[in-house]
């Protein structure tokens, strides 16, 4: 598997400029980041939530890959409670991605995207692009421009 045809052309459609790079397969935003020698705070990470009543609305949370959601912190930036999804919740939402390996526009599945705000400290954003052995990296502004995420605090 490669970079899937919807996040391709996604990119393409909008003209911006992009690296599409393929690896030795890893599980984790870390362990992506080592093998491709990068900052673990450059790999972003995309962690699927489900928040209000009953965990009905399922979000988009984009952060470095060395942090973790602060559930409590992004309850109150929502204003309702979250929880982490499981991937029963989550699998069939991503059809053409492998499970955990989501790329970070909310768009292309109709869900909303937040990002933590310290991702804006370096100028590219790699991420991983639909398989545990694909990442794209772009510059952050065209990432902030194409995803229009809500940019929030939530480590």
């Amino acid at each position: 598997m490669s970079v899937p045809s919807r996040l391709k052309s996604f990119l393409d459609a909008n003209r911006v400029p992009y690296e599409s790079l393929s690896h030795s397969t890893t599980y984790t935003a870390q362990g992506t980041a080592t093998v491709m020698q990068i900052s673990g705070r450059e790999m972003a990470k995309t962690v699927v939530l489900r928040a209000g009543e009953h965990g009905r609305e399922t979000i988009l949370a984009v952060l470095p890959g060395p942090k973790h959601v602060n559930l409590d912190k992004f309850a109150k930036v929502l204003g309702k409670t979250v929880r982490l999804a499981t991937e029963l919740e989550f699998s069939e939402l991503f059809p053409d991605c492998e499970l955990g390996a989501m790329p970070p526009f909310g768009a292309l599945y109709d869900l909303p995207v937040y990002v933590e705000e310290s991702l804006a400290r370096d100028k590219e954003v790699v991420f991983n692009a639909g398989t545990h052995r694909d990442v794209v990296r772009m510059t952050y502004e065209d990432f902030v421009r194409l995803a229009k995420p809500k940019i929030c605090a939530f480590v």
